[in-house]
């Protein structure tokens, strides 16, 4: 007689269910398989509370159903959102997701990749930072925001684009004289190109304009010392400010309330990602928002696609502008 504490085993459910073998698992595999067999068997599942192991299934099969995700943290609410969009998608596709959080670590990132190729995932998202990161060619990769070369699909918002529509933004909204605000990698990387698509904006509506740079590791205090060298009389000599990221436009809003400048009165503020307060509430700022939703269905779809039909090297998918308060937008 079984044992009240034994864990029930694929046997047990075709016994309880009065099937084969064979037809439990094509239920539990998702296979095509006669209805009313199919409602006995779920029926026998729940009941004996059998929990099938994914594990020993992909050790079998070399098919895991499980997706790794490489993130350099979860507390930048990008990079959360983001998280939870790629987790929606492989839910809905029944797969599972394995998350690693690198902490920006080359090291780290690396052996994250070794340990999800051991635990035989069907294949990678990431976002990563590694200069030298070694893809392995056997384990399907998609890459987010980062090109490595032809046999990775990239998936990334237009940059470019986005830069751009700041910089067309804060001139149709009346700035005379605009500063381009980052803190970065070094890293190439698509996130780079903001700048150059602000440049491009700035020059196409003769919108003048200076930029502050600087590098990770480097203080944001720096930014604050750039505010004041632009501070004549308390008065600001600069009305537009297109920040890299939200993050970054509200520890600048921060320092611009600390020197007495109001936003958006005397200086208007726009910054890049789309995050909210929250994560459901108004935007922080006025920003440039990334389609983070699009971007994970993007990585999934190109992931699990079963053709081997060519990818493109970089898929950038289109950004829009959403006003936050920190811009005077028309009535």
């Amino acid at each position: 007689m079984k044992k009240d504490n034994q864990v029930p085993t694929i046997k047990d459910v075709a016994k309880e269910a009065g099937v084969a073998l064979s037809t439990v698992s094509k239920v539990i595999n998702h296979l095509p398989v006669r209805e009313p067999y199919r409602i006995r068997v779920e029926a026998a599942i729940e009941k004996l509370h059998y929990q099938v192991n994914t594990y020993a299934q992909g050790m079998k099969s070399n098919k895991t159903s499980t997706i790794a995700v490489l993130i350099p943290n979860t507390t930048a609410p990008f990079f959360g959102l983001l998280i939870h969009h790629i987790n929606q998608v492989l839910s809905g596709r029944n797969y599972h997701m394995l998350l690693c959080c690198t902490d920006y670590r080359p090291d780290q990132e690396q052996e994250f990749i070794r340990m999800a190729q051991q635990n035989k995932v069907d294949g990678i998202i990431g976002l990563t930072y590694n200069p030298d990161l070694d893809v392995p060619e056997n384990t399907p990769f998609v890459s987010v925001d980062r090109v490595f070369g032809h046999h990775i699909p990239c998936v990334a918002a237009d940059n470019f684009a986005g830069g751009q529509l700041a910089a067309e933004k804060l001139s149709d909204l009346g700035c005379r004289h605009a500063a381009f605000l980052r803190i970065g990698s070094s890293l190439v990387n698509e996130p780079n190109k903001r700048k150059a698509g602000f440049e491009n904006g700035c020059l196409s509506r003769g919108l003048s304009y200076e930029e502050k740079i600087l590098n990770d590791g480097d203080s944001l205090e720096e930014f604050r010392t750039f505010l004041k060298e632009h501070l004549h009389h308390g008065r600001l000599s600069i009305d537009g400010i297109f920040c890299v990221t939200d993050l970054i436009a509200y520890e600048v809003i921060r320092m611009l309330s600390d020197l007495q400048i109001r936003v958006p009165e005397d200086v208007q503020v726009i910054g890049f990602d789309g995050i909210r307060m929250f994560g459901t509430q108004n935007y922080i700022c006025s920003t440039i928002v990334q389609p983070v939703q699009e971007i994970a269905q993007t990585c999934v779809d190109l992931l699990l696609q079963e053709d081997n039909a060519p990818k493109s090297q970089l898929i950038c998918l289109p950004v829009s502008y959403a006003a936050g308060g920190t811009t005077k937008e028309q009535a």
